[in-house]
């Protein structure tokens, strides 16, 4: 288990040394989440941090759960009136008690997560995904480009095993047929999921694919390649993390 924290430590640590080299005028830029400004993204990662630490302690949930799109929640309405060193202030002692929490985790124990028991590992690759997806958002309205890593795996693997919810969340009927999944690390190591003769293949950077999986930009937008019609299908509905379906990004405009 250590090794996921300790990936879960790195992303945050990411956006702690962006963060602290910011002018405060950077915290109000607008933010590709609708509604969102850069502050916004910093107090919702601090909010569900929180919230996940007191899941993992057994502790009552402080309030602040998912709202709809553009819509704030109490905390990020109380980071609005906060000087942006205090909301970073916030931030960082909320990963860090989340960090602390996560160490005295089992394999075997399964937090309560969006109002369902969740097992461990999974648990921690959640984190590990809202940190790097929210940060994205955050690197985008800072202007500055971000850097992937290989700890994009966890990102990936929760994007391939929640195919079948992506379908249900949206009245769909999941495919019957298994799916081959390989992605290019940014390391160029290849990762690979499912049977090697399966009909429905997705293939391409990893980058690309973790982006789709948590609606941070369009599958026309990317460089993978979708071979079937259910994997095609796939890409267009993809959501790695719990809750009503997502919006999306739309596409860019061609020039």
């Amino acid at each position: 288990m250590q090794p996921l924290v300790a990936d879960l430590e790195a992303e945050q640590q990411v956006l702690v040394e962006l963060l602290e080299g910011l002018p405060d005028e950077a915290w109000d830029r607008p933010s590709p989440a609708e509604g969102w400004t850069l502050r916004d993204c910093v107090a919702h990662l601090a909010e569900t941090d929180e919230r996940a630490a007191d899941a993992v302690l057994g502790q009552p949930m402080a309030t602040g759960g998912a709202r709809p799109e553009g819509v704030l929640t109490e905390g990020q309405q109380r980071a609005r009136s906060l000087p942006p060193k205090a909301v970073l202030g916030w931030y960082r002692e909320a990963a860090a008690r989340l960090v602390a929490a996560l160490g005295r985790l089992k394999p075997e124990d399964r937090p309560s997560w969006a109002g369902r028991p969740m097992a461990a590992r999974s648990f921690i690759s959640a984190r590990i995904m809202e940190h790097w997806s929210h940060g994205l958002d955050i690197h985008d309205a800072a202007g500055i480009r971000p850097v992937d890593t290989d700890r994009l795996r966890h990102v990936a693997h929760l994007g391939v095993i929640t195919r079948d919810f992506a379908f249900r969340n949206r009245g769909l009927t999941p495919p019957a047929e298994p799916f081959y999944v390989e992605l290019i690390a940014p390391s160029g190591a290849v990762w690979t999921w499912g049977p090697a003769d399966a009909r429905q293949r997705i293939s391409g950077p990893a980058g690309d694919f973790c982006r789709v999986v948590t609606q941070r930009i369009h599958p026309a937008d990317t460089r993978l390649v979708a071979v079937g019609e259910d994997a095609r299908r796939f890409l267009e509905v993809a959501q790695a993390f719990a809750g009503p379906p997502g919006s999306g990004r739309p596409p860019r405009a061609k020039t």
